[in-house]
């Protein structure tokens, strides 16, 4: 069975179907049964629909498609029409988390409130690589906003609710549980560490809330895996911790910077620890220095182990490509570094990317 890998778009025109981008949850109903009502209660309001309009240009990979080159013909864009949702974080200044790429190429946006009223949204900044973008909308009469917990990854087995816009229809909340942290390697976005989850997720939930019991966002829905296109139990939200870097860059400087280090690395395996003499088996094997670069004037070499940044575990790869592309440049950290049998600490100023 052909697997498909989906943004959560739920687009009106075909070019955009066929580019392939892309309260205590134990509280009682009526004091007797169970019912995560008075959590969705508190939660849903702060969740919103987004309709977008605007245009779309074929790319030269798009044209290669006989179908979007018989939509398109000889325009060279073509208007579309699309829906998402969206996550009131600060009710005060009106800021409203979504995925990126509901609103790309947007020429308007409006948000519909979950009282039913629709305000016009602007996009105040975005994150692309991570798939996330702010909106402000008008702050007036705005009370509500979900917490946001951006400390604790959450578990494998907790319980978790979705939250979206599921093909336009309005408002849904499905339950399930985390089924995995720490995703990566799906090539959806350029920085990957998604929560996994078989709470349903559909098209048109893409920017809506992963929350936990406590009604807390602990994630902001993104991508599904399914043979249809649709639910299959395999979804994916990015996780708070790597939104919030992202918010707060956009809130200060109306756009994100990425730190660079300059290596090439890999993941440190066992065997790899074992022919190499290395002490360690797990961390990001340096495997090239980028001339020039923070990482040779640190005084890093082919061979060493990234073992820790800031006092926290690297244990791989991309523990330590997210961990530094997440900083900003010319952030100051202290490099674990496991060199044969030595452990040595370097301090590094970060470059940019």
């Amino acid at each position: 069975m052909r697997r498909i890998l989906t943004l959560l778009l739920v687009p009106a025109m075909l070019a955009l179907a066929a580019c392939n981008s892309g309260g205590p949850a134990g509280s009682a109903a009526s004091g007797s049964l169970p019912s995560l009502n008075p959590l969705l209660t508190e939660a849903m309001p702060a969740v919103v629909n987004v309709q977008v309009r605007g245009t779309v240009r074929p790319s030269a990979e798009m044209l290669r498609d006989p179908d979007i080159r018989r939509y398109f013909g000889g325009e060279k864009e073509k208007p579309f029409r699309s829906v998402g949702s969206g996550v009131i974080v600060n009710a005060a200044k009106g800021l409203v988390i979504t995925s990126a790429h509901v609103v790309e190429n947007a020429t308007e946006i409006g948000v519909t409130l979950g009282d039913g009223n629709e305000v016009p949204a602007q996009v105040v900044g975005s994150a692309a690589d991570i798939d996330i973008a702010v909106l402000r909308i008008p702050a007036n009469g705005l009370k509500t906003e979900l917490p946001v917990d951006d400390t604790d990854m959450p578990k494998v087995g907790d319980f978790v609710v979705a939250i979206g816009n599921p093909f336009g229809l309005g408002q849904t909340a499905s339950l399930g549980i985390v089924s995995a942290t720490g995703r990566s390697g799906l090539g959806i976005e350029g920085y990957e560490d998604f929560i996994q989850t078989d709470a349903a997720i559909n098209p048109g939930s893409s920017g809506g809330a992963l929350i936990n019991l406590d009604g807390h966002l602990v994630g902001i829905n993104t991508a599904i895996i399914s043979p249809s296109g649709a639910n299959a139990g395999i979804g994916f939200a990015i996780p708070m911790h790597m939104v919030k870097n992202s918010i707060d860059q956009i809130e200060q400087y109306g756009s994100v910077s990425r730190a660079r280090l300059g290596v090439a690395i890999e993941d440190l395996t066992p065997a790899k620890a074992a022919s190499r003499g290395i002490s360690v088996n797990r961390g990001a094997l340096i495997t090239g220095i980028v001339p020039g670069t923070v990482a040779a004037s640190a005084g890093l070499r082919v061979g060493d182990v990234v073992t820790g940044l800031d006092g926290h575990p690297i244990d791989g790869a991309t523990a330590l490509r997210n961990a530094v592309g997440l900083m900003r440049p010319q952030t100051s950290v202290l490099l674990t570094v496991v060199r044969g049998k030595e452990t040595l600490s370097l301090p590094v100023a970060l470059g940019a990317q």
